[in-house]
């Protein structure tokens, strides 16, 4: 039985709306009721045109009850399964395993709440108003997936939240501008018109499907089409794209280019058409006006090439256009008699003719954006729903497999039938369309896809009822005088219209856009559970045995020195009768490297090989060393020791061995390490193989760029790998500057990047504010390294004059270190003349006082004008000025839990009360490791926000991989392997 559901505690659907629209607000929403006559359009943005048919114009009528375009966009996005709407019908779902598979795992069925629906449904599908810009600044989510739906601001007290909603744009919106609202140039307004070719304004597009503002996102497309990267923006760009965070930027951008990619479609379909000859100046027009790629299939798919013809254009071809125009404009004028051909197909009688109209009529129907936007309002204000059923044959097989019972082969078969039953909760599945979850779409498609289950979409008869009244006697009406036979021919077409072109159009446009939406969100999911995975704390200053468990091949051990370099490897058998010679081999080699922490794979035998470990940390098998474990997720670790970069990396080691050193580097570096490896195969995620390969490849190289960037690399230590993830390096730049450190010793000062081979001026600003160079290690390395200093100067004093012609200094700059952009150096230097202090003290309390105290009496903002910059790139120097040497955002973030003891699953107790980190982050609920070899899951029904700190309330599930909680034990099933939590709170 669901439990009581979580409801904001003072929601107020109805009293802003008229304040709202009296203050000029941006968006203003009707309320749901049945009537679509009641339903309020907002005045922006412009419509889309939808498109018409060439060389047939729609009928004149009043345009006073038209509705614009923004009305059925906006809308549509409340039909296209926004996850805002609480559900009450069953929830599943699937998780994929560690290498990508999938593994079954659905969520406990939640019975359908049958009393009180309407009336809660009525209230739950209340829009809200965004009474003022600056509401928008309570949002910290981590970036939408709605970009596609023009998704509605919603206004929200600071209490105010559902977790069920999917996680809006970080838009950063205050109350001062962060930066200067600006509008484009008219001529580089003209300039990205003409570009595009399209008859609608990029920047206004951008900006409706986006929600960002209007001049926000005319900064981002002329940084982007300058070549900057998302992480420059974000970090040293902060006033020109209003403080918003990198994944609502990389929304931006996105988006930007799916116009770009839909503008270049456009103009080879107009080519196309120009070369077969069909072209009109109409239809020219109304690709041009296509906003999606839907619509530029919905106006191209009649004049395809192989494509059967269309009844409506062998009517045409015929020449009844013509009296299909005069059936609606002059009627008191129509003979269909004269239109009557003996011997001619489709001509031969007056029921032929007849037909011939309707079937232009019909089509004509179909395509006017009116009708279109007019059948939309009814659904929207109509309980359109999406229902899957077990399919016939899905059925069949079952049936068979039954019927068979043993004498059935076990191998395929059986898999195919677990695979049917992992659908059970979609066997008979009927939900709302607007309140159906992202991961209930994905989980629907897949059966689909599987023929496992059918889905069709649901629209009430009474949209057909009103749809033919509305058409019949508003916009189809003939203009004069009609007589009964030509009347029955119009509500023929309208009826014929609605059954065969609108309702498929109508199904399809729903399945689209809820599939849309829930990759997004799925894609969205991933990308924020990688960034938390790769920014957990690094395990430094300690020597590490990364261990890959395993039974008849043995565990494979590595020990690794604190910088990871590799001091042993070796196969231990724990798991066989010679356990004590083995544990006397693992005391020597823990003995002898000073090694005290130890790092077990999550794979085969990982529960034997902790509790063997256990076992002797408890009998202080290892005195005097104070001896601590932690589990690691080795999800990839396997296809990383066979790939080429390992092979390179290793050559003399074997595979195996090698995924016990990748598994130690894990938790000494767990961003070094997983950059290594395809993000895909880290283990995090869900429905990650049914989303865009595109589009997911997109975001995740997006956040591990972002990611590296933000921690910054040393650049004389770091590998050729890692160096390629840098904003505004690739793979060609990172391996010139490694063999330029080969060449010619350590990188002195940042200057001397600009030598490297392939490091132009724009590369050269995108990258040089992430690169650190760090004293200490310049010093190391210099010591280890050959070259005399005048042998390295002789190389670089020959590139740089066939490169820049310019003196590169070959003095260590100590701002080097630091995350200031050297384009802020003179700045930096002005501020420490003013604060009275020296580059040599960087990151030392006294001149972290001096600057706190300056601050203090001046302010940033009299500061800023001081010395001549924004308020945001001084705070980004003091930020860099005061933070010590070495700083690492990541020791913000916990780091591997290491423990002692062992429990099991079997010792669980409900109402015991554990602390766990969590493993991962679905759709559905989160999974926690809580120590007993299997993750609980949290449902996202028990993540309600009494139980979250402030800062992480407007975060879509809020929780992340490697986030510290506490949790109460729900339920323990022994036999399937499940754990049910609670989430009491979230550990600081």
């Amino acid at each position: 039985e669901d439990p009581e559901e979580w409801r904001p505690p003072e929601p107020k659907p109805k009293a802003p709306s008229k304040t709202a629209r009296a203050t000029g607000e941006k968006k203003a929403v009707a309320k749901k009721t049945t009537k679509p006559k009641e339903a309020k359009a907002p005045k922006e943005p412009k419509a889309p045109k939808l498109p018409k048919e060439p060389k047939l114009r729609a009928p004149h009528k009043s345009t006073a009850g038209r509705k614009t375009q923004a009305a059925k966009s906006l809308k549509d996005s409340q039909a296209s399964g926004l996850a805002g709407m609480k559900r009450k019908e069953v929830d599943g779902d699937f998780r994929e395993d560690t290498e990508g598979t999938q593994t079954d795992f659905p969520v406990e069925e939640r019975a359908a709440e049958e009393s009180g629906t309407s009336v809660r449904m009525k209230e739950e599908r209340l829009s809200f108003i965004v009474s003022e810009a600056h509401q928008a600044d309570r949002w910290a989510g981590e970036g939408s997936s709605r970009a596609g739906l023009g998704v509605k601001k919603e206004e929200v007290e600071e209490e105010d939240f559902t977790f069920d909603k999917p996680c809006l744009k970080k838009q950063k919106t205050s109350d001062s501008w962060k930066g200067q609202p600006t509008t484009l140039p008219p001529s580089e307004a003209q300039s990205l018109r003409n570009d595009l070719n399209m008859n609608w304004d990029l920047i206004e597009v951008l900006s409706h499907l986006t929600c960002v503002e209007q001049w926000v996102c005319a900064n981002i497309v002329t940084l982007l089409r300058e070549e900057n990267t998302v992480p420059f923006m974000v970090r040293y760009r902060k006033e020109m794209i209003n403080h918003m965070d990198a994944d609502a930027v990389r929304d931006v951008h996105m988006v930007y280019e799916e116009l770009c990619s839909l503008a270049k479609k456009t103009q080879s379909v107009i080519q196309a058409l120009k070369k077969d000859g069909v072209l009109t100046a109409e239809l020219e027009r109304n690709l041009r006006s296509c906003r999606s790629a839907d619509e530029l299939d919905h106006v191209y798919s009649p004049y395809k090439k192989g494509s059967k013809l269309t009844k409506a254009r062998r009517a045409k071809a015929l020449g009844l256009e013509v009296a299909a125009s005069a059936l609606i404009n002059t009627p008191h004028t129509l003979d269909l008699r004269a239109w009557v051909k003996p011997g001619a197909e489709g001509l031969s009688s007056v029921d032929d003719v007849a037909t011939g109209v309707e079937h232009i009529l019909a089509d004509m129907i179909s395509k006017d954006p009116e009708t279109l936007t007019y059948v939309k309002t009814l659904c929207e204000n109509s309980f359109v729903t999406i229902q899957s059923s077990v399919s016939k044959s899905a059925l069949k097989e079952r049936e068979e497999k039954s019927a068979q019972g043993q004498k059935s082969k076990p191998g395929a078969e059986h898999k195919k039938n677990k695979d049917i039953d992992k659908f059970h909760l979609y066997f008979d599945f009927t939900c709302n369309i607007q309140r159906i979850q992202p991961h209930q779409t994905l989980a629907i498609n897949r059966g689909e896809s599987l023929k496992i289950l059918t889905v069709k979409v649901n629209i009430p008869d009474g949209v057909k009822r009103d749809f033919t009244r509305w058409c019949i006697n508003n916009r189809w009406r003939p203009k004069t005088f009609a007589r009964e036979e030509l009347h029955a021919i119009i509500r023929n077409a309208v009826e014929d219209s609605y059954k065969r072109l609108i309702l498929p159009f109508l199904t399809r446009s729903y399945r689209t856009k809820l599939t849309t939406a829930a990759e997004k969100e799925s894609v969205v999911m991933f990308v924020r559970n990688l960034r938390q995975r790769l920014l957990v704390c690094p395990v430094r200053g300690c020597v590490i045995m990364g261990v890959d468990p395993g039974f008849r091949h043995g565990c494979k051990l590595a020990v690794l020195s604190p910088t990871g370099q590799i001091l042993h490897t070796d196969v231990v058998y724990l798991h066989n009768s010679n356990q004590q010679s083995e544990a006397e081999k693992l005391r020597h080699l823990m003995l002898k490297y000073s090694c005290n922490r130890i790092v077990i794979g999550n794979g085969t035998a990982c529960r034997e090989t902790e509790s063997f470990f256990a076992d002797l940390i408890s009998r202080h098998y290892f005195h005097p060393l104070d001896v601590s474990y932690c589990i690691t997720n080795e999800a990839g670790a396997s296809i990383y020791s066979v790939s080429p970069e390992a092979i390179k990396e290793m050559p003399d080691l074997d595979p195996n061995l090698r995924s016990a050193v990748s598994i130690g580097r894990r938790v000494q570096d767990p961003l070094a390490e997983l950059v290594k490896i395809d993000p895909k195969h880290i283990g995090i995620g869900t429905y990650q193989h049914d989303v865009s390969a595109g589009a997911l490849k997109a975001a995740l190289d997006g956040v591990v760029q972002e990611c590296v960037s933000f921690v910054g690399v040393d650049i004389n230590i770091c590998s050729e790998t890692l160096m390629r993830h840098v904003a505004g390096l690739n793979m060609g730049r990172a391996r010139s500057i490694t063999e330029w450190r080969e060449q010619n010793g350590p990188f002195i000062n940042r200057e001397q990047i600009k030598l490297v081979k392939g490091m132009g001026p724009k590369s050269y600003q995108q990258c040089v504010g992430f690169i650190r160079i760090n004293p200490q290690t310049l010093s190391s390395v210099r010591l280890s390294s050959k070259p005399t200093p005048e042998e390295r100067e002789k190389p670089a004093a020959k590139k740089a004059k066939g490169k820049t012609g310019v003196n590169i200094p070959t003095s260590f700059n100590p701002l080097d270190q630091t995350c200031i952009h050297p384009e802020s150096y003179h700045v930096a230097q002005r501020f420490l003349s003013l604060v009275g202090g020296s580059v040599d003290q960087i990151g030392s309390a006294s001149l972290k006082h001096c600057v706190e105290s300056k601050v203090k009496t001046s302010g940033v903002e009299e500061l800023a004008r001081t010395v001549d910059t924004t308020p945001e790139t001084l705070k980004l120097i003091i930020d860099g000025l005061t933070q010590p040497p070495g700083f690492d955002i990541r020791q913000n973030f916990g780091q591997a839990d290491f423990k002692r003891g062992i429990v099991s699953m079997s010792d669980l107790q409900v109402g015991a009360v554990l602390t766990g980190r969590v493993d991962n982050t679905t759709l559905f609920g989160a999974f926690v490791d809580i120590g007993v070899g299997r993750s609980g899951l949290i449902h996202k029904s028990n993540i309600t926000l009494d139980k979250l700190p402030v800062s992480q309330r407007r975060r879509s599930l809020v929780l992340g991989p490697g986030e510290r909680v506490e949790v109460r034990v729900l339920n323990v099933d022994l036999q399937r392997g499940r754990i049910g939590l609670d989430l009491i709170r979230v550990l600081q």
